[in-house]
């Protein structure tokens, strides 16, 4: 089975056992990694493998073709994107500003958008798509004005001098007590969508009961991160979520989704694609 994610802590950690063989009955995994925005482009492009980490903003693109799976994916409290600059300002400092982004359809994106519709007078200007991990290094060189950062970022960038403008989790949460929907484990709907699950769903508790032993896998893919960070990163963004989303977890999304459809921001989602496998 074809299947693409990051190389970040959260997922390696998560499919760890998966990839390595170690859940009875289960395909054996042909392993791409891919940033974020490469994954929602081969989603949307309906030109990806049969298993993929992507954007919940991303669905809506791509809910026709693909199923959202009740696991494996990344929500949460106090994980969400963060807005940096290089001096200290605030929202207002932003209007016509030059920002940069890990993906156009990323969901930290559509929170930006989102939350700058309320808080940046007149808009941010020059929106600049890049891989997340070149944000900060950009904002520190001054050559963009802002970043929207995610992951790890969350940890190291006051190493590069940086200024926090904005936490977009802390102003989901604020607005509506809901945790903020992150990464979605999607599968194609011509496959055993469900029997899928079952197999994610046992990696993850293997990971979580097995913590060490993909400690080599993980730090074999976090891209120079110390094994402390690798750690931080993984208690943040692997929770009871990533066992199953719940109701909880399922109204976020909803929410995230029907909010950015009103302001026109994503296509309407038809609720019985995207509640098709909840509860499995």
């Amino acid at each position: 089975m074809n299947i693409a994610f990051s190389p970040c802590p959260n997922d390696t950690f998560v499919f760890h056992a998966l990839a390595h063989g170690l859940i009875s009955g289960a395909q054996a995994l042909d392993v791409t990694f891919a940033d974020i925005d490469i994954t929602n482009t081969l989603a949307a492009d309906h030109t990806g493998p049969e298993v993929l980490k992507i954007s919940f903003a991303a669905l809506p693109w791509v809910l026709d073709k693909y199923e959202l799976i009740p696991c494996g994916g990344a929500l949460g409290r106090g994980c969400g994107p963060l807005v940096l600059t290089k001096g200290e300002q605030d929202s207002k400092s932003l209007s016509g500003k030059r920002v940069a982004v890990p993906s156009e359809r990323s969901t930290a994106y559509l929170l930006f958008r989102l939350w700058a519709a309320q808080k940046v007078p007149g808009g941010v200007g020059e929106i600049v798509v890049m891989p997340f991990h070149e944000i900060m290094p950009a904002v520190q060189e001054g050559t963009i004005d802002a970043g929207l950062v995610i992951h790890e970022a969350r940890f190291t960038y006051q190493n590069y001098g940086l200024n926090v403008v904005a936490d977009m989790g802390e102003w989901w949460e604020e607005d509506t007590g809901l945790p903020i929907p992150l990464g979605a484990i999607i599968a194609r709907r011509s496959e055993d969508t469900t029997q899928i699950t079952k197999w994610i769903r046992s990696s993850v508790e293997y990971a979580f009961e097995h913590p060490e032993e993909s400690k080599e896998y993980v730090m074999a893919h976090a891209q120079e991160m110390s094994e402390d960070v690798a750690n931080q990163h993984i208690e943040l963004y692997v929770n009871e979520f990533s066992r199953d989303l719940g109701d909880d977890g399922y109204h976020a999304i909803d929410a995230l989704l029907s909010r950015a459809a009103d302001e026109g921001l994503v296509p309407s989602v038809d609720k019985d694609l995207l509640y098709s496998l909840k509860g499995k």
